[in-house]
């Protein structure tokens, strides 16, 4: 039997719901054509709040991942997202829960900010019509470890099981501690991601305040634009990504499909401000810097970074900066995109989604777009995939994820080789 440290975790099932696509392979290529799916918010009326534009999941039905519409009405949307997500990994994955050791399986979805609609909904209940008139379900619903629990129940998985929170890092760690567990042997399979639905007035509301959204209402296809010299802030995002991660012998045995192998995984904390990065993105370069030392990888050996690119102006500098004081000369020859000018932001999902696509860019050999970039930033000179996607061969990959509050998470995955 493997030690712990020779234990490999391999990727063998993704699922999505995202802006521009709640099935894989159509994200994918609409990923891959430069879509968008930023649009006008249509959910409520937003015309009185600074920021109107928002990537909504639209036409979403999540009925097919539940065990009946009863459990749909008694969950939040962002649980309903993260178990969707879920259940196409499932499929994917070709794993039979009924086939299953339920022991064996783990779940760690994790949620940024967990049920807010029910939040805004319960309150407003509780404020027309008292406190007996609350749902009995509000709790279980807004709980950000719910939808964690939910995939768990309906499966039978009773492995490992918990929720991360760390805002917009929050997948990218649910990930990492699905990844140390299976190394580990505390598992031998994990669901791992995240999830989000927080396109609400409150959720909106906040952001404004906060004066971190764009603010191009009347351009919203072009408004989320990493990197670009004329970015003016993130536009939101929901949705959901969840990855199936096995240990390599186990899903050999039953032949899998595996499209790369996880190697290694950082996670710092900048100890600098509440939502600003720490100065030339320092607590992002460790987190890199530890992501590439887990998994053995030279710098040189990294192709493609999906970057945590949010299009706010600090942000995406420090991250620049923060790649060129790990990669050095290196840094120049990386095909470096962020997907958020198609999707938004998806803040607690946006690391697993981002994982999904840096899983497909390996097994493809395609490094997606960062669209929209129109304008070069001579602070941000690396290269960004400008707006087309690019067939390359990708050996090995970083997917960065930082969140307020100083939460970095960065993973590193390279091509599965016997």
């Amino acid at each position: 039997m493997a030690s712990h440290s020779d234990r490999r975790v391999v990727v063998t099932g993704l699922g999505v719901v995202t802006p521009v696509g709640h099935q894989l392979d159509v994200f994918w290529r609409r990923l891959i054509a430069g879509d968008c799916g930023i649009d006008t918010i249509r959910s409520f009326d937003a015309t009185p709040f600074d920021t109107q534009i928002a990537g909504e999941v639209r036409d979403f039905d999540p009925t097919p991942a539940f065990p009946s519409p009863k459990e749909v009405r008694r969950t939040d949307r962002f649980s309903q997202f993260g178990v969707y997500a879920a259940h196409q990994a499932l499929l994917d994955s070709g794993l039979d829960p009924e086939k299953e050791n339920g022991d064996e399986i783990g779940v760690i979805i994790g949620s940024g900010i967990g049920g807010l609609q029910t939040t805004a909904i319960q309150h407003k209940v509780l404020l027309d019509r008292g406190p007996d008139r609350l749902s009995p379900f509000m709790i279980p619903m807004l709980i950000s470890n719910m939808a964690s629990g939910l995939v768990s129940m309906f499966w039978n998985f009773r492995g490992p099981n918990f929720a991360t929170c760390s805002a917009c890092a929050t997948a990218n760690h649910a990930i990492g501690e699905a990844w140390r567990a299976v190394k580990m042997g505390d598992a031998q399979v994990m669901f791992a991601g995240g999830a989000e639905a927080t396109i609400l007035p409150i959720g909106i509301g906040g952001f404004c305040a906060m004066k971190a959204m764009s603010t191009r209402n009347g351009d919203p296809k072009h408004a989320s634009r990493p990197f670009d010299r004329e970015r003016d802030g993130f536009v939101m995002g929901e949705g959901a990504g969840v990855l199936v991660l096995e240990e390599l012998e186990r899903a050999r045995k039953r032949g899998a499909k595996i499209y790369c192998e996880v190697t290694g995984y950082g996670n710092t904390a900048d100890a600098y401000h509440l939502t600003a990065p720490s100065p030339g993105g320092e607590g992002a370069a460790r987190c890199m810097k530890m992501a590439l030392r887990g998994g053995g990888l030279n710098p040189e050996d990294v192709s493609y970074i999906n970057a945590h690119g949010t299009s706010t102006p600090p942000g995406d500098l420090a991250e620049t900066q923060a790649i060129k004081a790990v990669f050095g000369s290196h840094a120049k020859r990386l095909a470096v995109s962020s997907t958020k000018g198609a999707t938004g932001h998806m803040l607690g999902a946006a690391g697993a989604v981002e994982m999904a696509v840096c899983a497909l860019a390996i097994k493809r050999g395609i490094a997606p777009p960062t669209i929209n970039y129109q304008v070069s930033d001579p602070e941000c000179d690396l290269d960004y995939v400008p707006n087309a996607a690019r067939e390359m061969k990708i050996n090995a990959v970083i997917n960065n994820s930082f969140g307020f509050g100083g939460h970095n998470a960065s993973l590193a995955a390279k091509k599965f080789v016997e």
